[in-house]
């Protein structure tokens, strides 16, 4: 078999315009369906027969599934090509969003978004490859920094479009609507990069490896997720899906890095700029994505929000985050990363901050004017961080830093969102036993208060308890919610030494480079 043994040339005019629309729409369409589902989570629940704790798999599951499969990415695209692999994994992400949108029961759904996760692993690490690749060499500044405002923008217009979908339409068409998008970004890629194939060969997976990965990964994933229902290390499933999880991932750790061939080199993490540039970006996306998911659930189950105002809140998010992007493709060659990502982390810390201070009497400006500074941030932390992360890396390692990187960085989005969604509830019942406290026939003022509201709502004593019941609530869920901010803030703040571990980068050149050839 003839295959090319340079890179192919850049691409040029219509051609590449064309090129760089199909590849962003499937990167736009993967990283979509990480938050679409975010708004429409208790209509999912409440149509299928679930709670909203269980109706949040819906999230960490498509997630833990991406994690996996994406280190698997060097190997099959080795083995298939890079064009056929990125050609099929967006036609399998077709055929399992139909899946998702038919799906009868939370089973079948779940079932559905596990293998839409699981096949959407080597979209974004294809569409850096085939993207950059496209460019030329001093145009890779411009190519990582498109690519980015499409992975920014997905998480940022998921909520917005998802919640506008499920209170027009139904919850499906979340779903639904990635079929004629993938089937358009697969026709126009396969046309244009169907002559730039990558050469293939066939090479051993690590198929030990593999599992550990998938049981270490699965065990620990279902333990965050059902360890508040089962109340934790009092269950007997909690204790054994833990004892699974750790004992499989020591032998991961032994295995990885003693096998030659390994499904994650975890020797990447001997590179200062690896180690610290992948630390940072993981806990960075982890309390950035679980703080996503939970705030329009809030709006929705305390507020009194349809899932489209919920998403729309939520908007705003992109609009400083794609206007920057392309300014930062000029500005990065000529700037330290580091300096950049410490201004995203402080960012978020103040973003927040100030969401901390939230009152149930909330107006929509003030959930609104955050969101819209949280897209500065948002607009300076994948492209400088995924610069340190690939800096100094050669050529024939690049694919496995991405992979890596990527994996690391999904996972830790998984796991917070259910140790974060944990975190609430509890913090929810605290401030709940503490405002009860201070109810009470012997506390004078309450009693005054409970006669006062008998007058307001023209109710006998048991309604005037039932709608206090129900403040105490809203108000308990309120102040939780501000503690999971403020030590959001706190924790963006003490990460951000980390990326100053890392050694000086001149801008993104070096890194991009390496993974468009």
């Amino acid at each position: 078999m003839n295959q090319p043994t340079l890179p192919p040339a850049p691409l040029h005019g219509a051609k590449l315009a064309l090129a760089t629309l199909a590849v962003a729409l499937a990167t736009f369409m993967n990283v979509l369906d990480s938050s679409i589902a975010n708004v429409a989570i208790p209509t999912i629940s409440g149509n299928l027969g679930v709670s909203v704790d269980e109706g949040t798999w819906v999230i960490t599951l498509f997630a833990a599934a991406n994690a996996i499969s994406i280190p698997l990415t060097g190997w099959l695209t080795q083995r298939i090509g890079t064009v056929k692999l990125f050609v099929g994994a967006i036609l399998l992400f077709v055929l399992s969003s139909w899946a998702c949108g038919m799906a009868p029961n939370m089973l079948t759904l779940l079932a559905a978004r596990i293998l839409q996760g699981a096949v959407a692993g080597p979209l974004i690490p294809l569409s850096q490859a085939l993207l950059l690749g496209s460019y030329p060499r001093e145009k890779s500044s411009t190519a990582l920094a498109l690519w980015a405002m499409t992975a920014t923008v997905g998480p940022i217009a998921g909520p917005a479009l998802g919640g506008w979908i499920t209170d027009s339409y139904s919850w499906s068409w979340i779903f639904y609507i990635n079929i004629p998008v993938g089937l358009f970004a697969a026709a126009v890629t396969w046309v244009i990069y169907r002559d730039r194939e990558t050469p293939t060969r066939k090479i051993p997976i690590d198929k030990l490896g593999l599992v550990l990965l998938i049981v270490w990964v699965g065990a620990l994933q279902i333990m965050l997720d059902k360890g508040k229902d089962l109340d934790w290390f009092n269950s007997s499933v909690i204790w054994t899906l833990a004892a699974i999880s750790l004992v499989s991932f020591v032998f991961f750790l032994i295995w990885e890095l003693t096998e030659k061939q390994p499904v994650v080199d975890l020797r990447l993490f001997a590179g200062r700029n690896f180690f610290g540039g992948t630390v940072a970006i993981s806990l960075a996306y982890a309390l950035f994505f679980a703080n996503l998911v939970i705030l329009p659930q809030w709006m929705q189950e305390y507020l009194g929000y349809r899932s489209v105002d919920a998403g729309l809140v939520t908007a705003p998010l992109g609009i400083f985050a794609v206007l920057l992007a392309p300014v930062l493709g000029k500005v990065m060659p000529r700037t330290d990363p580091r300096g950049l990502a410490t201004l995203a982390f402080l960012g978020f810390a103040a973003v927040f901050f100030l969401r901390s201070r939230y009152t149930t009497g909330v107006d929509t400006w003030t959930l609104v004017l955050p969101t819209l500074l949280q897209g500065i941030p948002m607009a300076l932390f994948f492209t400088p961080l995924t610069a340190i992360i690939l800096s100094g890396q050669p050529p024939e390692k690049i694919p496995a830093a991405a992979g890596l990187s990527n994996f690391t960085r999904v996972f830790a989005g998984a796991a917070a969102t259910s140790i974060v969604n944990t975190s609430w509830n509890n913090r929810t019942i605290l401030h709940h036993a503490q405002l009860a406290e201070q109810t009470g026939l012997n506390n004078p003022n309450f009693g005054d208060a409970l006669a006062r509201l008998q007058a307001a709502l023209h109710t006998d004593v048991r309604g005037a308890y039932a709608a206090l019941e129900q403040s105490l609530g809203a108000q308990a869920a309120m102040l939780g919610l501000n503690d999971i901010f403020w030590i959001s803030a706190v924790l963006f703040v003490v990460i951000a030494p980390l990326i100053w571990i890392t050694r000086p980068v001149k801008g993104a050149a070096a890194g991009a480079q390496g993974i468009g050839h």
